[in-house]
């Protein structure tokens, strides 16, 4: 991975991590409602864990059996590793990975709240899993992939930790077409999972070069400005959404603040100005669209 593009992504996830956003905001828990999540499932793990940061469910359509090892691939405040823990029950194991130290810290602090006994948190970045080849019954992500510069070295090390017969059930961002310039080549659309994204076709073959079968990459239909619900929740230094005028098209989740948690304004004015223009000029969802990810290791 990119050292400029990890450390950007580690700094603005780090200071969404430190936010205080949790589903006891509206606008966070109507994100995560949004894309699919139940207000009973929303409820059943500790507030702090959703961030208002997914772009679908994937523990949804993983099909997880009791007894089986789930690895989740970005697993922030451990939203969706607590979700696969109690499906695959005390036999099983939901282990979770991520790059950021402040996600984890958080995550383990949200483990102890609610008394999981059957996860563990480990750091790492994607494309590089501190796992046994073999070792996992499936392997699960929220929105994350986009954010990894070489999508087929995670899609091989996905590959390299399932079982003969594990399966990938992700959700992610994909493009319907390419990005304009303005939006492809800025760093703070690549942090807020726009510009890192690659065309679902691209994605459905870089799974099959990794050696997957069965792959499915499915548009949702899911409306990202969504992201918009999280705008002036009372966390601190929540995600930034710019919002175009009323009815037109609001922007996707892209956490502008760079400044330590609870300034009142961004230290970089420059960036926030350039964003909220280039966000008010393209409508997102002509671009990129949630989609549902599936695939076999043979």
């Amino acid at each position: 991975m990119s050292q400029f593009i990890e450390n950007a992504v580690k700094a603005k996830y780090g200071s969404v991590a430190t936010s205080g956003l949790s589903t006891q905001h509206a606008g966070v828990r109507a994100v995560a409602e949004a894309f699919g999540y139940t207000p009973e499932q929303l409820a059943s793990i500790p507030a702090e864990a959703n961030m208002g940061l997914s772009c679908g469910n994937p523990t949804a359509t993983a099909n997880l059996r009791p007894g089986e090892v789930v690895v989740d691939l970005g697993s922030g405040g451990g939203l969706d590793v607590f979700l696969a823990a109690t499906k695959v029950g005390p036999t099983g194991k939901a282990i979770g990975i991520d790059m950021t130290q402040e996600m984890l810290e958080l995550a383990r602090k949200n483990a102890a709240r609610g008394n999981y006994t059957n996860v563990e948190f480990h750091r790492a970045t994607i494309d590089n899993l501190p796992l046994a080849d073999a070792s996992v019954d499936c392997v699960i992500s929220n929105c994350v992939i986009n954010l990894a510069p070489d999508k087929s070295a995670v899609f091989r090390e996905i590959a390299r930790v399932l079982k003969p017969g594990g399966r990938l059930a992700v959700s992610d961002i994909a493009l319907k077409q390419p990005l304009p310039p303005e939006i492809g080549n800025d760093l703070m659309a690549y942090v807020g999972c726009i510009a890192g994204a690659i065309l679902i076709d691209d994605y459905r073959q870089q799974l099959a070069e990794a050696g997957f079968s069965a792959v499915e990459v499915v548009d949702t239909g899911s409306d990202l400005n969504a992201y918009a619900k999280v705008e002036n929740q009372a966390g601190c230094c929540s995600p930034t959404v710019a919002t175009r005028e009323a009815g037109s098209v609001s922007a996707s989740r892209l956490p502008v603040v760079s400044s330590a948690c609870c300034s009142s304004q961004p230290t970089d004015e420059s960036l926030h100005q350039r964003l909220v223009t280039l966000l008010r000029q393209h409508d997102v969802n002509q671009y990129a669209s949630s989609v549902r990810v599936f695939a076999v290791k043979p």
